[in-house]
């Protein structure tokens, strides 16, 4: 049976401790049900202005340290436009986590038809280019777990669709000043 990470807790962050190089991030799903967002999310659907808040803290330190220790980490999100509320609201945690040194890209897509030709609509994290992580949501985007994918084949494929991403994807400030209507803290 394949190793499998069941929260997104301590265990799961070992995974951006223990990476030597690269950590790399395919975003696909459009809203997120995480428990430890619930109260930001709710803060800005009301329109308050952003709020300290210790996951996202913690986040943004651990980017700063990895980057700190030359090490590269990197998104790419790809979003369906007109933009959901809770990539919106998580266009407020890119902001941040590029200011402490994160890669983060966006590429948009305005239907079902126009995703990427050959580009998955799975999440996950490749650690190093050989550490495959599939991160598994339910329905409604609530994280189920993440599985460790050894396979040989599937490892070379999940390096492909990161390259594919990336090349077809623009940076955050450049997709952020393209729309400035949907910047960070911006409800349009």
């Amino acid at each position: 049976m394949a190793r499998r990470i069941g929260s997104l807790g301590e265990e799961f962050f070992q995974l951006f401790r223990g990476f030597e190089h690269t950590a790399y991030r395919l975003e696909a799903l459009q809203s997120y049900a995480v428990d430890y967002e619930e109260d930001l999310l709710s803060r800005f659907r009301a329109g308050e202005a952003q709020l300290s808040d210790p996951a996202k803290d913690a986040w943004v330190a651990l980017v700063r340290n990895a980057v700190a220790a030359g090490k590269q980490m990197r998104r790419v999100h790809v979003v369906a436009e007109p933009l959901s509320e809770y990539v919106r609201y998580e266009l407020t945690w890119y902001a941040d986590s590029v200011a402490a040194g994160e890669d983060v890209r966006i590429l948009p897509v305005t239907s079902a038809a126009d995703w990427p030709a050959g580009l998955p609509r799975e999440d996950y994290w490749l650690f190093d280019s050989r550490d495959l992580w599939v991160m598994n949501y339910d329905q409604d985007g609530r994280f189920l777990h993440a599985e460790l994918v050894t396979d040989e084949a599937q490892v070379v494929v999940h390096n492909y669709w990161r390259d594919l991403a990336v090349h077809h994807a623009v940076s955050f400030a450049e997709y952020v000043s393209q729309q400035p209507d949907r910047g960070p803290g911006r409800v349009p």
